[in-house]
């Protein structure tokens, strides 16, 4: 059983003595023992068993071995967001002094741990560009210990080589860790590019029908071990409900996906061709700068177009206020089409000088698009930008 869409159906927990076609859900705080002994081999982790849902639950391990087995990876951990993915798996495997260095162009709540946060803990991060991704190494430092990047890129759908990125960090002995959220398991596998560790927000493409929080690392067995031991203890566990949601999810995922990136190059096209579009940000867009190196990691562009629109600021509020049907939000890879104008909501704290510098400008829209029929989606953006 190796093609991808079987995995993600078939992938499932040992039937209980009902003969359930489809997985229940274990909504259960703890699990027993059957005596003294069990209990005592099962704390020792001599035998597999599942203690307390905190550690590991039926329904989550069954969403976690499915990202596992589609990443290619040894094993996982699943959490309760995105975010607790990233930030567990980087308080797990750094140490007060330690070095990262990231691609510029992160999540925002990425950014704000690395530039807020992580200072407090002596762990300093030097970004370097998309744009500049072929001198990486010389903001390598003796104690650089974690090569991080997302691609494509949040929200300027910025596209980075991963076998460039899997060589520099073996090259320098670097823990690689590559945020897949924007290209989901089906697009793109960066473990195949020397990847240690891949981290997830499941909230977006993976669950699709924008219904629950989650995230998940998976990677190199002995690296989620240690997050697992940090997780368990520290408690950003994924629900076994949300985990119930995701896993069903999954069986649809490669057959949504599809669909959403053939929708997104369509729409992708017609921005493109608009006057009132300054530039459009699409990986499987000719006119992308890395066009070439996304058709050689991705199976398709993905659900994401970034695109410029005349007038600035006040160009992008009054494009958000035409618009219809698509939903103002700042979620993403949900069934329904979302527009989102980071200058001036997401990103609107921040100076025209901070917000270049992680490449959004002052008219750039993201647009996640959905699965609605697709010429519906060109008609509400071409009524607003008209």
């Amino acid at each position: 059983m190796e093609n991808f869409e079987t995995l993600a159906i078939r992938t499932q927990t040992e039937r209980t003595q009902f003969d359930e076609h489809s997985t229940p859900l274990y909504l259960t705080s703890s699990f027993i023992f059957q005596d003294a002994e069990d209990m005592r081999a099962s704390f020792a982790e001599e035998k597999p068993k599942n203690l307390y849902s905190r550690f590991s639950n039926p329904n989550v391990t069954e969403f976690t071995d499915k990202i596992a087995k589609m990443e290619g990876a040894e094993a996982g951990y699943a959490f309760a967001t995105g975010m607790a993915a990233i930030y567990s798996t980087f308080a797990t495997l750094l140490n007060a002094g330690d070095h990262i260095v990231s691609c510029q162009s992160v999540f925002g709540s990425t950014h704000t741990l690395f530039t807020k946060y992580f200072p407090k803990w002596n762990i300093e991060t030097t970004y370097f560009k998309a744009e500049d991704a072929e001198n990486v190494e010389k903001y390598i430092q003796p104690n650089t210990k974690i090569l991080y990047l997302e691609t494509p890129t949040n929200p300027a759908i910025e596209v980075l080589d991963l076998e460039f990125f899997g060589q520099i960090a073996k090259k320098h002995n670097l823990i690689f860790i590559v945020d897949n959220c924007f290209a989901t398991p089906y697009l793109q596998q960066p473990i195949k590019y020397g990847a240690d560790i891949v981290v997830h927000s499941a909230t977006k493409l993976i669950d699709g029908q924008g219904r629950v929080l989650g995230g998940v690392a998976v990677g190199r067995e002995d690296l989620i071990r240690e997050i697992y031991l940090f997780a368990r203890n520290t408690g950003p566990a994924m629900s076994p409900f949300n985990a119930w949601v995701l896993s069903k999810s999954l069986e649809t995922l490669a057959i949504r996906v599809e669909k959403h990136c053939e929708n997104a190059l369509k729409v992708a096209e017609f921005l493109e061709s608009h006057p009132n579009v300054e530039l459009t940000k699409y990986p499987f867009l000719p006119s992308h700068p890395s066009y070439e190196i996304a058709k050689k990691q991705m199976k398709l562009g993905g659900n994401i177009v970034a695109f410029e629109i005349k007038g600035g600021i006040e160009g992008g509020r009054n494009f958000l206020d035409k618009i219809k049907m698509c939903s103002l939000s700042a979620n993403l890879g949900d069934t329904r089409t979302i527009v989102t104008h980071p200058a001036s909501t997401t990103h609107s704290k921040l100076s025209d000088e901070e917000r270049n510098e992680v490449g959004i400008t002052a008219g750039l829209v993201r647009c996640s698009v959905g699965l609605e029929n697709v010429e519906d989606i060109i008609a509400d953006l071409k009524q607003a930008l008209d």
